[in-house]
């Protein structure tokens, strides 16, 4: 089997034909961190280091943990001596799936056969900047190669959209939808809250002085993001909290947040699920697919931090958060009333949302996340869920990523994965293929398409 070949990942005859079935189905992205501006404006990139590396956490990550220094990372180092120095260590990213996204991306969209290593990086250099020249390798051209059908952004409440409003009608083809994200809006006990406080009341116009503003001002936003065809909320956040609280002591907890006083950690997520609840309501209204991201602990590591700020690749995954009794109250005052998909960043978590998806039917396991974003990952996962929940259930795939390119090589490695898993089960003699055809497609392209309602 070649390296990335017509075989790739596919280990059974029955998953080579049912990968052939679902490889040219149209992309549907629900989740991902999509440069909209980038999109609309199609200006595209000049050299491969902003295609593969300028806005890539994993790439950045790798990097560090094999030498290279910031400056050719996050630095001030030229956009060249940043793509030498990741081509210079890239031989050692071998296994990890950012070695086969990159090589994914420049075999699929360049054409190029040849492995990333220092002896090949002026010719991949001068190949790729050649080529993103052409009007082929603009974003409107390259969503279309890709056959990208639907993307969602992830767009803080605040944000103005203008340029979800652009694309309606300069990129051909494809829906870019924003997405409703409320994790500063329920970080009541950050350093930041404040500050979201007063970028929300001048947003809407609306005063957030007091609790009755701050939903007023939070539920026009709300009702914005759907006029501008958001159809999901998103939540990325350590750990959930959902408990009924009463309105006077939300109001008190509120009133103490926005005056600068510390909150005890019972106060603070006490106003965090009452903000919750409120938000389910909000999304109930609508009917809008509720996506939760749990369990990272951000900005571990603290250099990194205080050097670059949040979102920097400086993030970690715990096993010490409770998925089932946080959610309880949430996922049984909704029961039935919006479709809910979660994602879990530490596997250990599987068998809690597989069976809180078993017992709620509108509850969904959300595709492998982050750091289980991997053959491994992906198959494991998919092997599991599938049997304490249904296969079919399964939320399906999402890219999660802020690499355009990427969109075509991250679903291709879960359309062969998910092949790669119901072929063994058909060879196994666990399922007909007349199903299993069915099946795959069905979590490829048509349950994601339900799910949200596209």
């Amino acid at each position: 089997m070649g390296f990335l070949g017509a075989d790739y990942l596919l280990e059974t005859a029955a998953a080579r034909s049912l990968y052939d079935d679902i490889a040219d189905l149209p992309i549907v992205d629900p989740h991902n961190h999509a440069d909209v501006a980038e999109i609309v404006e199609n200006d595209g990139w000049n050299d491969i280091w902003e295609v593969e590396g300028a806005t890539d956490h994993y790439v950045w990550a790798l990097m560090r943990n094999h030498g290279v220094s910031e400056a050719k990372i996050t630095g001030d180092a030229t956009n060249r001596e940043k793509w030498d120095a990741l081509a210079a260590v890239f031989p050692e990213f071998a296994g990890n799936p950012t070695y086969e996204w990159v090589h994914l991306d420049l075999k699929r969209r360049f054409g190029i056969e040849q492995t990333i290593s220092s002896e090949t990086a002026d010719e991949i250099w001068a190949e790729t900047a050649t080529q993103l020249e052409a009007d082929d390798k603009r974003p409107h051209a390259l969503l279309e190669e890709m056959n990208v059908d639907v993307l969602c952004s992830t767009d803080d409440p605040t944000s103005q959209l203008e340029y979800h409003e652009r694309a309606v009608d300069e990129v051909p083809g494809v829906d870019v939808l924003p997405t409703w994200r409320a994790d500063r809006a329920l970080a009541v006990d950050g350093d930041e809250w404040p500050t979201f406080v007063d970028e929300l009341a001048d947003a809407t116009g609306i005063d957030t002085g007091d609790l009755d503003g701050y939903r007023e001002a939070l539920w026009e936003t709300h009702d914005y993001f759907a006029d501008h065809g958001c159809v999901a909320s998103d939540l990325g956040i350590r750990e959930p909290v959902s408990r009924p609280v009463e309105e006077t002591r939300a109001r008190e907890l509120y009133r103490d947040a926005l005056a600068g006083d510390d909150l005890a950690d019972r106060e603070a997520t006490d106003l965090q699920a009452f903000l919750l609840e409120f938000v389910g309501e909000l999304n109930a209204e609508k009917g809008w697919t509720t996506q939760f991201h749990v369990g990272p602990v951000r900005n571990y590591r603290e250099e990194i931090y205080d050097a670059l700020g949040p979102a920097s690749g400086a993030d970690i995954s715990t096993q010490h958060v409770d998925v089932t009794d946080n959610l309880r109250y949430f996922l049984n005052t909704f029961d039935g009333e919006f479709e809910t998909v979660l994602y879990v960043l530490d596997p250990t978590h599987y068998p809690s949302i597989a069976t809180l998806a078993r017992v709620f039917p509108t509850v969904s396991v959300g595709a492998a996340w982050w750091f289980n974003d991997s053959p491994h990952g992906i198959e494991s996962q998919l092997e599991y869920a599938g049997t304490i929940d249904t296969l079919s259930s399964h939320a399906g795939m999402v890219s999660d990523s802020r690499k355009l390119l990427s969109y075509g090589s991250r679903f291709e490695m879960f359309r062969r994965s998910l092949a790669n898993v119901v072929g063994a089960q058909v060879e196994r003699g666990q399922l007909p293929m007349d199903v299993a055809r069915e099946l795959v497609a069905h979590v490829a392209y048509d349950r994601p398409m339900e799910l949200y309602g596209f």
